[in-house]
């Protein structure tokens, strides 16, 4: 399928009335949980683009390019508000972030299964296992403080179960920065799996800095139940807001990691790219990932609204082609070849290949632009210096103490798991290891 054969409606033509903006939300109970991560995708593309938008309107003095920009923003701005709505009132925080995480697994497992470009394949390897793990922090904390089992919200699609642990994850922010892809030496489909992945992780980003400030124990309300293991948690008050303030801190420090795998993938995006052809990138981008939306969804009702957001894409993308072809004097060739779209993206459980990922590079750490395996960083490296610095104390540390606590309460940690766990020192369900990929890992 190729989108600049199809002919595109005029931009007046995409404004919605505001009422068709608050569309019906989905029934978490039966919902497909790829629809809500296509949701959350989407969500966060249009978010990407409408902050790209902005970054170029305060870079560019030409008010004729920041109007045509202004008159996309705004539809773009229509698409993200429909999106953001279709999550319902009754799917709370914690529901809604084990759905952010099974996106960031299953997504990143997707891309790196599909890409051929080694750096950034060790780099989607690399964070794979980190958002794995935070899958697995935020399920703990889920069936302690509410007695929702996650492996339901996740269809059975993605395990849950420890990788290298968060507290592993704290490492020197010169350590993040990787090498950029650069100009016609990277292909176009890499360099759009790159924008997919930043943008994605930008919103996850994003999602948790506003989050965590907000948070009460509305959270984490439920039913005084005696059926549901661990209840007696809830004696006091006092306790609730205890676990309520554990939920805040671990969104806290999750999101510190995601600023790392934002740096980390921002950095490999093609710095030999002008700011329009940037644009067109973008727009070409959408095009693709809400044509496959429409191509793997599930949900009738929802599939309507990928359909029209792909038609109002196809302004969006003539316009970014308008764009470059009247100010830099480029056609839409010289960035994208012909402009037939790859392989539609799908999104899917990748069981299998979260584990092989598993067995080969949990314990790797950074290495400036590269990896290496944790015991051979020396005392005297940034990851060291930073951990002894930031993890100063585990034990305290709100990703252990999560896990921490569901043991006290229910005896074992939360896990879904199809098989035994392919990592010896991370089975034990009785134990959070802090030490695999850490400082206190390194040979001295």
């Amino acid at each position: 399928m190729n989108p600049f054969e199809m002919k595109a409606p005029k931009m007046e033509k995409v404004y919605a009335e505001m009422q068709s903006l608050y569309a019906k939300p989905y029934d978490k109970d039966t919902v497909d949980p790829y629809t809500k991560c296509r949701i959350i995708l989407m969500n966060g593309t249009e978010f990407e683009a409408v902050k790209h938008s902005h970054a170029i309107q305060r870079m560019i003095g030409n008010n004729d390019i920041r109007r045509a920009l202004a008159c996309v923003r705004r539809s773009e701005q229509q698409q993200q508000k429909r999106l953001s709505c279709l999550k319902p009132l009754n799917e709370s925080v914690l529901e809604h972030t084990i759905s952010y995480e099974q996106l960031a697994v299953d997504l990143t497992a997707w891309l790196a299964q599909h890409e051929t470009d080694r750096n950034l394949v060790k780099a989607l390897n690399f964070a794979l296992l980190e958002d794995f793990d935070h899958l697995y922090r935020y399920a703990n904390l889920l069936e302690m403080v509410s007695g929702i089992a996650a492996k339901s919200l996740v269809g059975g699609q993605t395990e849950i179960m420890p990788a290298r642990p968060t507290v592993a994850h704290h490492r020197h922010p010169v350590d993040s920065v990787k090498i950029p892809a650069k100009g016609k030496s990277a292909s176009s489909v890499t360099k759009m799996h790159a924008s997919i992945i930043t943008a994605a992780e930008q919103q996850t980003m994003n999602y948790y800095m506003n989050i965590a400030g907000f948070g009460n124990m509305s959270w984490i309300a439920r039913e005084n139940r005696s059926d549901i293991p661990g209840n007696g948690i809830w004696s006091t008050e006092a306790t609730k807001a205890h676990y309520a303030d554990m939920a805040r801190r671990l969104y806290q420090e999750i999101g510190m990691v995601e600023e790392d795998h934002v740096t980390r993938y921002g950095s490999l995006l093609d710095t030999e790219i002008g700011m329009l052809e940037c644009n067109l990138m973008h727009e070409y981008t959408e095009c693709y990932l809400y044509y496959s939306c429409m191509q793997t969804e599930t949900d009738p009702r929802i599939k309507k609204i990928w359909e029209m957001h792909f038609n109002e894409e196809l302004a969006h993308l003539a316009e970014a082609r308008r764009l470059l072809q009247t100010y830099e004097k480029k056609d839409f060739g010289e960035v994208l070849g012909d402009g037939t779209f790859p392989e539609v993206l799908v999104l899917k459980s990748n069981i299998e290949y979260v584990r092989k990922v598993l067995k080969g590079t949990v314990n790797l750490t950074d290495c400036k632009e590269d990896y290496c395996k944790v015991e051979t960083v020396g005392e005297d490296s940034d990851f060291v210096r930073y951990q002894r610095k930031v993890v100063r104390n585990k034990g305290r540390m709100a990703s252990h103490e999560v896990i921490e606590g569901h043991i006290a309460a229910f005896g074992t940690d939360y896990r879904f798991e199809t098989a035994p766990h392919p990592i010896r020192s991370l089975k034990d369900r009785k134990t959070d290891n802090v030490v695999l990929g850490t400082a206190d890992g390194v040979k001295v």
